[in-house]
């Protein structure tokens, strides 16, 4: 948790605050980067990218609370992915894509979040970023379509493939 002293600290420009600051968000906001892209390089590269813009303008953001203070920060990286993944020329598209993934399987029926995480991460890059803006992000199909430059159709068959995907995956899993 974050307080209001040390993202005043942060804006003054003092290291030790800023670096606490990091410490308490990077792991979360790297696996939250990592859920868009294959490789970690490429989350990390975007994590890099987007605490610059965190330090770059604490001073226009007003601190309400450590909650809303996570949520500015989560939007930034999320911006910061969509921005990585446009440069990447994204192609959202109708035809079928097949692919495999290895899953780690547990003694347990139920799908560990990790299983859950990699089944996410094993779709393609479209259905993948559509998938995290609507189910994770919580964006309108309206919001993802202005986001990405796609239709609200695109979005909502992008989704359907991606879910459609996810149960087949979960189903070889059982």
């Amino acid at each position: 948790m974050i307080s209001k002293g040390i993202v005043i600290q942060c804006r003054k420009g003092n290291r030790n605050a800023q670096k606490a600051l990091y410490k308490a968000f990077a792991q979360k906001m790297f696996m939250h980067c990592y859920r868009y892209v294959k490789q970690k390089e490429d989350a990390e590269e975007i994590l890099s990218e987007g605490f610059i813009k965190v330090f770059a303008n604490l001073s226009k953001m007003e601190y309400r609370d450590s909650k809303s203070f996570e949520g500015w920060i989560k939007q930034i990286m999320v911006n910061e992915c969509l921005m990585f993944l446009r440069k990447q020329k994204i192609k959202f598209s109708d035809h079928k894509v097949t692919f495999q993934v290895e899953i780690d399987h547990s003694v347990e029926d139920d799908l560990m979040a990790e299983d859950i995480y990699k089944l996410i991460r094993s779709l393609p890059v479209g259905y993948r970023t559509v998938f995290n803006l609507y189910a994770v992000e919580g964006y309108s199909h309206r919001e993802i379509g202005q986001r990405l430059n796609i239709s609200e159709s695109t979005s909502r068959s992008q989704l359907t493939k991606a879910r459609k995907k996810l149960q087949e995956l979960m189903g070889k899993r059982k």
